[in-house]
């Protein structure tokens, strides 16, 4: 059951990694994963073998790599570990789009071909900026048609490090456009990003998309382990304050709440304040930037999950008093977040509080993260 050609330490830690933080995204036990592979792969295999791939002692065999990525429901090159990214770029993005759009973006990549007319580099960072700011107000599908489509094109074009910097920032955001059936595939998308980034070796970059997947995953309460990696990585590359250490150390900050860890999750709470009031952007409205208001929605969700309702009411007043009117998904995120607290103080009508907000939100304008939001509201109550 281990592959008989032992690939080198690191590669075989890499491939046990990734089969523990899917398993843990998926909630799974490695009694459950056992299970899971028994009914596809026939064999029977131990939780001890279990145990040794994801410590990296005994590296899967192919058979075994194949009947994992079909349980952990992520294609095999993710598993193999050895994946071309570009093609990978190409074949994921493109499972997300219609025909008919990709009969499109083949026209017009023909005519693009035929005429010299490719987009610039000024041409790229237009679509991030355009991106971040949709993101804030779009709905999740629609964002992840558009982003499927011009990521086509794009993986045409990467042959620089700045191409490679953009392909990381639009790879980061689109990992947040996946239903909550697919949060394995966000995962995938994350640790992808992560490695356009080193290849753009822009450590704002690098440092700024580990932060932003860390807060992503840390907020929705999933993969805890990738979130504390990514996090770790970013806050040991770059000790300069910036927008991406502030997402890391407060996703650090959620991973430690949602562990239990109340007094390390209230340290990082601070540090990440402290970072904010040197690196904290403007008002802008993308998802590029990190706000007051946005600081406190933060803060808002690590108060309700450790039931510290005085931390609450101070983070939750300062993010109704700066929260733009024009971003209701985030004023309902805020509600949601009281209906939370009341479920930690006791009070099950949090649930049906949290739900009514959730209902007030157009559906189209709903997101991965309410969505695995309410099901920990659920779950707590």
């Amino acid at each position: 059951m281990c592959a008989q050609s032992t690939p080198e330490r690191p590669r075989a830690t890499e491939i046990g990694s990734i089969i523990r933080d899917l398993r843990q995204t998926l909630g799974w036990s490695q009694s459950r994963l056992v299970s899971a592979l028994a009914e596809v792969g026939g064999d029977t295999v131990t939780r001890s073998y279990i145990s040794r791939w994801e410590n990296g002692h005994c590296p899967p065999s192919p058979y075994w790599l194949r009947h994992l990525a079909t349980v952990l429901q992520v294609p095999y090159e993710t598993m193999e570990s050895a994946v071309d990214r570009r093609e990978f770029l190409t074949s994921a993005a493109g499972t997300a789009i219609a025909p008919l759009v990709a009969s499109d973006l083949i026209e017009a990549g023909f005519a693009a071909a035929l005429h010299g007319n490719v987009p610039s580099s000024d041409d790229w960072d237009a679509v991030v900026d355009t991106y971040g700011r949709d993101y804030m107000t779009h709905g999740a599908a629609e964002i992840q048609k558009r982003l499927a489509a011009d990521m086509i094109v794009l993986q045409r074009q990467v042959d620089t490090p700045h191409s490679w910097g953009v392909a990381a920032k639009l790879a980061t955001l689109y990992a947040k456009t996946f239903p909550g059936s697919d949060g394995v595939k966000a995962v995938s998308w994350y640790r992808s990003a992560a490695e356009f980034a080193d290849r753009s070796g822009d450590d704002q970059v690098r440092v700024w998309v580990r932060g932003r997947a860390a807060i992503a995953l840390g907020y929705e309460g999933a993969a805890l382990g990738v979130a504390d990696t990514l996090a770790a990585q970013a806050i040991a590359m770059d000790d300069r304050p910036s927008l991406g250490r502030v997402n890391a150390v407060m996703g650090r900050a959620h991973v430690a709440a949602i562990r239990g860890d109340q007094e390390t999750a209230l340290a990082l709470v601070d540090e990440g304040r402290r970072v904010f009031d040197i690196a904290g952007s403007d008002d802008a409205e993308s998802d590029y930037t990190v706000p007051w208001w946005r600081f406190n929605i933060f803060s808002s969700l690590l108060a309700a999950r450790l039931g510290d309702e005085r931390l609450a009411d101070e983070v939750q007043g300062e993010a109704d008093r700066n929260l733009p009117a024009g971003l209701p998904r985030f004023r309902t995120h805020l509600e949601m977040h009281r209906g939370l607290m009341l479920v930690r103080q006791g009070d099950p009508s949090g649930v049906g509080y949290a739900q009514n907000a959730l209902d007030q939100l157009p559906p189209e304008k709903h997101s991965l993260t309410l969505r695995m939001l309410m099901e920990e509201i659920r779950a707590a109550g």
